[in-house]
């Protein structure tokens, strides 16, 4: 794995030591040339937190269908002019996240040479069960200080689906100021630039 340590050590050795000595972070533009140069692949399971390069969490069957059935029922409501993506990049100013999935206005055609950014984007979503703590501590930071709009993550441990919006944009704590919360048989309505075009069934992304 490049530039990562691995999360544990080989049988019989000790862990890992965590480094006590700041550690180099790197700016959106170094992080698209490492990508360039070919020091980072697709092979590398890594994203840009705020800085930061992270290790993405192994992901549990669980996690792989609710992922597909938030993307297909996402889909299922947005109109023409919107589409939806999963675990594709968003650049922001300090981070590029691979949310579960999103909902980016345009076409995929519309973006040949970058990213969408926060602007394109309507809708963000996590699929959380070893991540619920990252997704809703760093990673809710993140998308509120970039104002995008509504952040949903899909809380598998606790079979509900968690709904951030009014997001703080740049602040010194940046976060959603409302939070709603939706269990199997509620609705969740999806909205886009202020306008309802749907709602989406708990049940339906649930595994």
């Amino acid at each position: 794995m490049s530039l990562t340590s691995q999360a544990g050590a080989p049988p019989g050795q000790p862990p890992p030591v965590v480094p006590t000595e700041p550690i180099w972070r790197i700016s959106v533009e170094r992080y698209h040339e490492m990508i360039r140069a070919g020091v980072l692949t697709e092979d590398d399971p890594v994203e840009l937190l705020d800085g930061w390069l992270v290790e993405k969490m192994v992901k549990s069957r669980a996690h792989t269908l609710a992922t597909r059935q938030v993307r297909s029922a996402i889909e299922g409501v947005i109109p023409s002019g919107w589409y939806v993506d999963s675990q594709e990049p968003v650049t922001l100013a300090a981070s590029e996240p691979e949310p579960d999935a999103l909902v980016v206005r345009g076409k995929p055609a519309d973006y040949p040479d970058s990213q969408p950014g926060a602007g394109d984007v309507a809708l963000v979503v996590e699929v959380a069960d070893a991540t619920l703590g990252r997704d809703r501590g760093l990673k809710k930071a993140i998308y509120a200080q970039a104002g995008i709009p509504a952040y949903w993550v899909v809380n598998l441990s606790e079979s509900q689906i968690e709904v951030y919006t009014d997001p703080s944009g740049p602040a010194q704590k940046p976060d959603y100021r409302q939070r709603r919360d939706f269990r199997p048989g509620d609705e969740v309505p999806v909205l886009l630039e202020g306008r309802e075009v749907g709602a989406v069934r708990v049940a339906d992304v649930l595994p």
